[in-house]
């Protein structure tokens, strides 16, 4: 993994878990952060394959979380408060998408996770994100809503069709 990934992931992560809380304690914390940022990191290796896709993403920025704070209702961050959520800007909102599309669709997620595997050893391995791809019981509780279709809804609208296309270039998956 490309080093210039980190505050991507790290922040979009981050938005993804206070968007889309646990419940339950550190525990259930910890699961749901796992949970969201094996998402974003397949999202990433996907996006940004190589280091000059990261080097390009790194000089022109990840875009931030105001479009997605707008979509979800948490927008309105009070001026003071501004600094405190300077995190905000190293959102990325194709990758907060497209972990939205892998957290709410097994499928989706084999497949990407199957697509990073051709890439290479080096790119992950389906043991890597065990949480993506088979959530015990704990984990499907503590990220309940991180993994509720319904509510990540238009978040996962965004950018689903990029995904799906990266994934199976020219062809539509089944619906």
């Amino acid at each position: 993994m490309q080093a210039d990934l980190s505050p991507v992931i790290a922040a979009t992560t981050q938005w993804l878990t206070c968007a889309y809380p646990a419940s339950g304690g550190a525990l259930a914390s910890a699961l749901c952060e796992a949970q969201a940022r094996q998402a974003v990191t397949v999202a990433a290796r996907l996006r940004y394959p190589t280091p000059m896709d990261a080097a390009l993403m790194a000089m022109s920025g990840p875009g931030g979380s105001a479009r997605l704070d707008w979509i979800t209702g948490a927008d309105g961050t009070p001026a003071a408060d501004l600094d405190e959520h300077a995190w905000r800007t190293w959102v990325d909102e194709v990758l907060t998408s497209w972990a939205a599309c892998l957290l709410t669709d097994p499928e989706l997620a084999g497949l990407a996770v199957a697509a990073l595997a051709e890439a290479g050893p080096a790119a992950g391995t389906p043991v890597e994100f065990r949480r993506l791809l088979a959530p015990d019981e704990r984990d499907r509780r503590a990220a309940a809503l991180l993994r509720h279709p319904d509510l990540l809804a238009s978040v996962v609208e965004l950018h689903q069709d990029q995904l799906i296309d990266r994934l199976n270039p020219g062809r539509a998956l089944a619906a």
